[in-house]
């Protein structure tokens, strides 16, 4: 079965050389998302909960766009600027994740594209 490449006009276009997602079989593979406003193609950025959950709804129109949902999560990366804005972040992605989370790392990194506090990719399968 040939990968299918997901491509949402609700979702920031990437910024180099790689997709959305690209669909294999039953698994979603999502790449990270920022917080790109995908109608003006800016940042939005004017606190850490604004950004994070630009990111969650970037990663939501994909999932829409792959035909699942957040419950289909099995996996998720959150990368952070900076490790004391943990508690903030994962009080927002947990609004999205209601019932049975998905297995997850977080980890603090040296920088991330375009400058911004947070980046999230996700797995998914289709059931």
């Amino acid at each position: 079965m040939a990968n299918k490449i997901i491509k949402s006009n609700n979702a920031p276009a990437p910024i180099g050389p790689y997709s959305q997602a690209v669909l294999a079989g039953n698994t979603l593979y999502c790449s990270g998302q920022v917080g790109i406003d995908p109608a003006t193609g800016k940042l939005n950025d004017p606190d850490l909960e604004t950004e994070t959950t630009q990111v969650m709804e970037n990663l939501k129109a994909i999932l829409i766009e792959a035909g699942l949902e957040f419950k289909d999560v099995v996996k998720t990366s959150i990368f952070l600027k900076d490790m004391n804005d943990f508690t903030e972040v994962n009080q927002i992605y947990g609004r999205y994740f209601i019932e049975a989370p998905p297995a997850r790392e977080t980890v603090q990194v040296a920088g991330l594209p375009l400058d911004v506090n947070v980046e999230i990719s996700l797995i998914a399968v289709r059931d």
